[in-house]
């Protein structure tokens, strides 16, 4: 279900399940194909969203099954997106997670922690906060 929470803010709110994943992704685009996005911009915003929503879809109720809520907002001049993720789950902040050395081989390296240093490094702010019994995770990109 989509609504809006104030004029340059929508949001959805969906069942934290990886079968939502093109439900989530098809969200994004639409605000941000409606701001002029570049492709390029598009793609790595998209990949962004999919590591954080397939992570709050795995992690943040396991066993279970909660919901996540996805805001997105563009405004500003130049345009920057900007994209919360919550989620009433177990209390978690990717940020705090250790780079993996891209430098080592395949071999040595320790599993996990990609997909959150590709987030960090495609998207220009990372933000996460922990506030009354949700994870919040923004993501923000300008769009040129």
């Amino acid at each position: 279900m989509t609504v809006d929470c104030e004029a340059q803010m929508k949001e959805l709110v969906i069942d934290a399940l990886t079968d939502n994943l093109n439900t989530v992704i098809d969200f994004v685009d639409e605000q941000l194909e409606a701001a002029d996005c570049s492709m390029k911009t598009q793609m790595q915003i998209n990949v962004a969203v999919e590591e954080i929503f397939v992570n709050i879809a795995h992690y943040a109720y396991a066993p279970d099954t909660g919901s996540a809520t996805i805001r997105v907002a563009v405004d500003g001049d130049p345009a920057v997106a900007r994209i919360m993720f919550l989620d009433s789950g177990v209390p978690y902040n990717p940020l705090e997670k250790t780079d993996p050395d891209v430098t080592s081989s395949l071999a040595e390296r320790q599993i996990g922690g990609l997909g959150i240093y590709l987030v960090k490094k495609t998207m220009d702010q990372v933000l996460y906060e922990y506030s009354e019994g949700q994870n919040i995770l923004t993501l923000e990109k300008k769009l040129n």
